[in-house]
């Protein structure tokens, strides 16, 4: 059976309550919701998405004070960052509460913590008392959706309900941050919000924590993630023009071609993250052969949406 798609908060609320799967908008990309509380929800979660259960999940909540419920102690720099960057794509990962069950967080001592900005998810978050784990909502390992008929094409018949919000807005997933006992930042995952940005915040240096564990400490830290179905080779700049096996992506300049695309031909790396996940899923529709993807300069956005292409082609 079909998921439902509709644009219901109330509804989706009531479908969590019960144990049922439901895909919602954030500004990052669609995520896969489910009851965090209830073990067969949760459960489930990993199934619909062949998800392995070492891969901890982020949980949701409306504000900061019903989302900090669940962690144990917050250090004064994640404060610091939840009052400038929620809601928002980032996402903290602090000492938990034992009510937050081993299935969550993959049996850490940690819980991914979050607060969306969109406004049919807060609503529907408002609405339950209960946190919400929601990864992206595509199958493992796949590019994260960014519209709701993205969801319906890749989960539509392993979930109950998907709540229409439009396209995403920021199109990238949220940057996952902890901090060590001596509460120093460290970043898990570049994101959606930039590591200048978290620095401007903290008015400190902070660190980036390379990813490729087979354990990780929070989600999208594995090496080889986002794949497109396509054999992608990363350029500074590409050569030639696209054809019909071979797609070109471009950054800062137009497609010169049906076969190209552009992820920004102004060069702006908000436009081009905006862009990135639809980019590599129509080059799978498509059916290209292979496509070689310009790199977009590494700084600020760039360095997450460089972190995605360069695990898309591994």
């Amino acid at each position: 059976m079909q998921a439902i798609i509709g644009t219901d908060p109330a509804e989706a609320a009531q479908r969590l309550s019960r144990g049922e799967l439901v895909a919602l908008p954030t500004e990052t990309v669609y995520g896969l919701g489910g009851h965090a509380l209830n073990l067969r929800a949760v459960t489930n979660i990993f199934r619909a998405k062949n998800r392995p259960s070492f891969d901890p999940l982020i949980l949701h909540q409306s504000d900061t004070d019903r989302i900090f419920r669940y962690a144990r102690r917050v250090p004064e720099g994640a404060r610091a960052l939840a009052e400038a960057c929620w809601p928002g794509p980032l996402t903290l990962v602090l000492e938990r509460q034992p009510t937050v069950p081993d299935l969550v967080t993959a049996g850490l001592g940690t819980v991914a913590l979050r607060v969306p900005d969109h406004p049919l998810t807060r609503d529907v978050l408002s609405r339950v008392d209960f946190p919400v784990a929601a990864p992206s909502a595509n199958p493992f390992g796949y590019v994260s959706p960014v519209t709701a008929r993205h969801v319906a094409d890749q989960l539509g018949d392993r979930i109950d309900y998907i709540l229409d919000g439009g396209a995403c807005r920021v199109g990238l997933e949220s940057t996952i941050v902890t901090f060590d006992g001596n509460g120093q930042p460290i970043v898990l995952r570049k994101g959606g919000t930039p590591v200048e940005q978290l620095e401007d915040i903290l008015q400190q240096s902070v660190s980036v924590r390379t990813h490729g564990s087979s354990r990780p400490e929070a989600p999208g830290m594995l090496s080889r993630h986002y794949s497109p179905g396509v054999p992608l080779t990363l350029v500074e700049r590409a050569d030639g023009s696209g054809t019909a096996e071979h797609a070109i992506v471009r950054f800062g300049s137009p497609a010169r071609n049906a076969y190209e695309y552009s992820l920004s031909e102004n060069g702006q790396l908000e436009e081009a993250a905006h862009r990135l996940f639809v980019t590599l899923r129509s080059l799978a529709d498509a059916g290209y052969r292979e496509a070689t993807v310009e790199m977009v300069p590494e700084n600020g956005l760039g360095l997450a949406i460089n972190d995605r292409l360069r695990r898309a082609a591994r």
